[in-house]
């Protein structure tokens, strides 16, 4: 009698947007390059490497290229003895023109209650779309979690990307992507598995993680 095939194991992908830089909540950086964590967004980050560190084993640590995504990501991956391993498809969305721009000029233009209230009807001029930003993020986490069967990762990202990869593992529609928060180094936790993702923690911040039966 054949065997049933065996249906891939779950896998533990934490979510982990960057640290706080020092244009955090007052400018829309994007993909610009050349901004670092702030003193605070440091010691965020080795913070949430002594909270991964007390989880069970970690097979990777991925990052998105953008230097404050991978300053995040080291002190997490050396508490493991691993390697920051660059993917791209974990970027910031790309805000085009936005790009650059400081939030309190960009909450006056009538733009902004579409991004609010109607993202998944709105491109940023000459850059990405909400949609495809999430459609990115959501592949860019399947290709990791075929890559690593039954093993747990991390990827470090930023807020939109996480938050809508959030969304989609949640059931919810995009236009309601608006209403996860993410804040600087929280860890949200998702496992993926053959019936579908279950979301353990979002935006976690504290010590909860141990409490969730994850370490």
């Amino acid at each position: 009698m054949a065997r049933k095939p065996t249906p891939p194991r779950p896998t533990l992908v934490l979510l982990v947007r960057h640290g706080q830089t020092p244009t955090t909540g007052s400018t829309l950086p994007g993909r610009a390059r050349g901004l670092h964590l702030a003193d605070t967004g440091r010691a965020q980050a080795q913070a949430a490497a002594d909270r991964i560190a007390a989880l069970k084993d970690v097979a990777a640590v991925y990052a998105s290229p953008l230097e404050r995504t991978r300053e995040t990501a080291k002190p997490i991956a050396e508490a493991r003895g691993l390697k920051v391993q660059i993917e791209r498809g974990l970027l910031e969305c790309d805000f085009g023109a936005w790009t650059g721009s400081k939030l309190r000029d960009l909450m006056k233009l009538p733009e902004w209650q579409t991004v609010q209230r109607y993202p998944s009807g709105f491109r940023f001029p000459d850059g990405e779309s909400f949609a495809e930003m999430q459609t990115r993020m959501v592949g860019t986490i399947d290709t990791l979690v075929a890559r690593h069967p039954g093993e747990t990762i991390v990827a470090v990202s930023h807020a939109d990307p996480i938050k809508a990869a959030l969304a989609q593992a949640l059931g919810t529609h995009l236009d309601l992507f608006q209403r996860i928060i993410v804040s600087p180094c929280s860890i949200s936790a998702v496992l993926y598995g053959p019936t579908g993702p279950a979301v353990l923690a979002a935006n976690s911040t504290g010590d909860d993680l141990t409490r969730l039966g994850l370490s």
